[in-house]
Formats: C-alpha cells, sequence, structure tokens
C-alpha cells in the first residue's frame, strides 16, 4: 500500500490514506493542485465562508486522519471521493474549471446512461479495451455482471437487501466453489483494492459465473426465507462449481484458480513488447552495419 499512497496531479504531489474500506485525500494538497493559493488553510477558510452549505456539511466530507508529513505523522484534514468532488464545486479557480467540466461530463453521462442501460454498456467495453483487456475476456465479464446481477435480484426478491448480506453470501459461494472467500482470493493473487473479478482469468470468470448462475437457480426453486437458508443455498451453488472444477483439473492436470492477475499480465505483455522491439532494433543496426 505504501507505493500509492502519494498521486501526482499536475506535477503536484496529493497524498492519500487508505480509510474505512476508501482512499482519503489530503485536502491541502488538493486545494494547492487546483489554485495559484499559497497559504491553503487560509483558502479552506475562506471556502467555507463563502460556501455555507459546504461549511454546514463540512463534518461529513472531512476527517482528519494521521498523514506523514515532514514534522512526522500529524492529523490533517482529509476527504474520500465524494467530499473532494464536493468541495471542488466550491472552488471558483481556473485551475478547477477543467474539473469541474469534466465532472459536469461524467454527471451528464451517468444520466444518460440510467435512461439507456445499453450506453452503460458499450462505454465499459470502451474503458475495458482501453486498458488493454481481450475481447473475449470482455464479454466474459460483462456476462458475469449480468449473471450477478440476476443473482442479487433474486436475494432482493426473497428480503435480502443490505450490502453486507449480499457480502456474506457471495462469500459462501466463493469459499464453496475456491476454496476462498473474497477477501482471501484478493491476497492470493496479490491485490489490494483492486476489483477481484477485473483480475481473474478467462476459466476464473466462467466458474465464478457458474457459482452465481447455480445459486440463482436454486433460490428459484427452494425459495429459501430465512437468512440461514440463503446460506445453505450459496454454499450449494458453490458446490457445484467445486465440482465442475476439480473434474476439469483431473482431465487437464492444471489448476484452475491462478495466483496471475491483471496487472502482472499487463507487465508481462509490457517486457515482452520492449524485447521484440529491442531485437527489431538490433536487426535494423546490424543490417545498417
Amino acid at each position: 500500500m505504501e507505493d500509492k499512497k502519494i498521486m501526482v496531479f499536475r506535477d503536484r504531489k496529493i497524498r492519500r490514506i487508505w480509510n474505512s474500506g476508501e482512499w482519503y485525500f489530503v485536502l491541502e494538497d488538493v486545494i494547492v493542485a487546483l489554485t495559484d493559493s499559497k497559504d491553503s488553510k487560509q483558502y479552506i477558510q475562506k471556502l467555507k465562508q463563502r460556501d455555507e452549505l459546504l461549511n454546514k456539511g463540512w463534518v461529513q466530507f472531512v476527517r482528519t486522519l494521521f498523514v506523514e508529513t515532514r514534522g512526522g505523522r500529524q492529523l490533517v484534514n482529509c476527504a474520500n471521493k465524494q467530499g473532494i468532488f464536493r468541495i471542488i464545486q466550491s472552488i471558483p479557480s481556473k485551475k478547477a474549471e477543467p474539473f469541474k467540466l469534466w465532472l459536469a461530463k461524467v454527471g451528464s453521462e451517468r444520466i444518460e446512461e440510467i435512461e439507456n442501460p445499453e450506453l452503460a454498456q458499450e462505454r465499459m467495453k470502451e474503458l475495458y479495451e482501453l486498458k488493454g483487456y481481450s475481447k473475449d475476456w470482455i464479454d466474459k465479464r460483462l456476462r458475469g455482471i449480468a449473471v450477478r446481477q440476476n443473482l442479487t435480484d433474486e436475494w432482493k426478491n426473497r428480503g435480502v437487501e443490505e450490502q453486507s448480506d449480499f457480502a456474506i453470501l457471495t462469500a459462501e459461494i466463493s469459499k464453496a466453489s475456491f476454496g476462498m472467500t473474497p477477501n482471501e482470493y484478493q491476497r492470493f493473487k496479490g491485490l489490494k483494492t483492486e476489483n477481484l473479478r477485473d483480475h481473474m482469468t478467462d476459466l476464473e470468470l466462467i466458474f465464478n459465473m457458474l457459482g452465481e448462475a447455480s445459486t440463482a437457480e436454486i433460490e428459484r426453486a427452494q425459495n429459501p426465507e430465512k437468512f440461514e437458508e440463503h446460506i445453505k443455498v450459496s454454499r450449494k451453488g458453490g458446490e457445484i462449481t467445486k465440482n465442475a472444477i476439480v473434474e476439469l483439473e483431473q482431465e487437464t492436470g492444471e489448476n484452475v484458480v491462478s495466483e496471475e492477475n491483471y496487472l502482472q499480465e499487463k507487465e508481462k505483455r509490457v517486457r515482452e513488447k520492449r524485447k521484440k522491439q529491442k531485437k527489431k532494433k538490433l536487426k535494423v543496426e546490424v543490417k545498417n552495419g
């Protein structure tokens, strides 16, 4: 996590700290990056005075967290993404204007996606393609999202609505399928805050879908009512997947669950590309020499 505690925006370093499951950004660093102010603390005070609503909601947006400074660890004002966006809206600086325009664009796109969900899917495809994922992998990932949505709908139809309950049931499916909860799976792949499913191989995505699709089918067939019954159904869905994984592994002699993640694969592709470019360059030099 240490290597991710500094972000760079327009040549300005912005410190951040992982807290309560999300990143919090040092407010003074953001202000310095987006304004010409030489006294960020004074600027923040004026900002609060100028924006009455922001001042009232300050305790919701800002937390004091321990951050590394030149004088050692000190309590510093920090805000999460939502808080930072709200504060940026109140900054009158010209430097903040491009960021505001971007926020307006994102908000507009979000409204369009609500009105036409197909747009969201197309934009998601574009994002994955830009990150370098193959089209085959993207198709599986998008299909997995649809399967997941179908499962959560089945849970909601039977009274399971809390995100914490979804997490418990998902962990049961994963534990029965792969022998690991999602958090354990993340650590197994060397991930920290990254989305686990974005780092699954093709086979892992397929079997993950099988577990969730099987659970959804059993939910419909057995119509469980108590939460303990939902847990049992989730385990059954996972067990179906586990049996399929064992069969495939026996036939191929290869493990389905892999330590590989997309970050490593991307680095591998970059190294291979550099090697090819180096070989090509050497061939040209030899030919010209």
